[in-house]
């Protein structure tokens, strides 16, 4: 598969965070976009999805060992597949949006933005389908960079009875997040309880988006989902963007278990044998100042 342009057009870069935005981003964790990606956009990625569900692939993983990789044998619950832009060439191409990019960079003050992960998640009508509290930066520990952050796309309007994206505003400023790797966790009011009795302030914030509009939010800040209590389906991609000066970086848990993830058996080795994050066959540049 091909890299797209990395460059955006003028009327583009209208849609570009401000800098009371980048304030915002930066205090709260998060931050809404305006509508910025056309229909026809949104709707060659939904066509794409649907083909990735009915097993038509463009590209194959290296390894699927260890990976999230739904598949209709699963139950008809929470549809979860991981780099699923590395096997469908129209979710590929909304991953590497370079306006996605322009805004992550801009967001987070850096000059490149490059793909880290993606994921395809699909909730079934009036399911119970709650998505845990959890911080993706857990996630990606032998990351060096603390400007990693996240898309959230939907595919439709979604409302809060879809189940879209939750925040908790401001979590990004905590401490002790770690090892939060909950996103399995389905008991979203036991954690809740459990952050008010460290002292944490909870205010929740649905990502209640429009078709065409993205969410972003901070590595650190806390978020899950709530079930799908419509009649109608609910997909999203979800996408994870590192900064160019992200490189490999040796991790081990609280219990001194080196923690590794996913990403690091897709991608080439440097010459000291660590993975390396700028392969740009596995994370490609989705935008860059230059």
């Amino acid at each position: 598969m091909t890299t797209l342009a990395t460059q955006i057009t003028p009327e583009q870069a209208k849609f570009l965070p401000s800098e009371l935005d980048i304030q915002f981003y930066e205090e709260h964790g998060w931050y809404k976009s305006s509508f910025i990606l056309p229909e026809e956009v949104v709707d060659l990625a939904i066509e794409g999805a649907e083909k990735f569900y009915r097993g038509e692939r463009d590209g194959v993983l290296k390894t699927t060992e260890g990976i999230v990789d739904w598949t209709p044998q699963d139950s008809n619950k929470l549809r979860n597949n991981e780099f699923v832009s590395l096997q469908k060439k129209e979710l590929r191409q909304l991953a590497l949006n370079p306006v996605l990019g322009a805004i992550a960079a801009r967001l987070t003050k850096s000059s490149q933005m490059r793909l880290l992960d993606d994921q395809l998640i699909s909730k079934p009508p009036k399911t119970n389908t709650p998505i845990g509290w959890h911080t993706d930066r857990s996630y990606w520990a032998t990351c060096s960079s603390e400007k990693l952050l996240t898309a959230w796309i939907p595919f439709i309007d979604c409302d809060e009875s879809l189940g879209p994206l939750v925040v908790i505003d401001r979590s990004n400023h905590w401490s002790g997040l770690e090892h939060m790797r909950l996103f399995n966790h389905s008991n979203l009011e036991e954690l809740e309880t459990k952050f008010a009795g460290e002292g944490k302030e909870i205010v929740k914030v649905p990502m209640t988006l429009k078709k065409g509009q993205v969410s972003f939010h901070n590595g650190w800040t806390v978020h899950g989902s709530y079930p799908n209590r419509s009649d109608r389906i609910r997909t999203a991609m979800i996408v994870h963007y590192q900064d160019g000066n992200n490189h490999y970086r040796p991790y081990w848990d609280s219990e001194g278990r080196e923690v590794h993830m996913f990403d690091e058996k897709l991608c080439r080795k440097l010459p000291n044998g660590d993975p390396d994050f700028s392969d740009p066959d596995v994370f490609p540049v989705v935008w860059s100042a230059s």
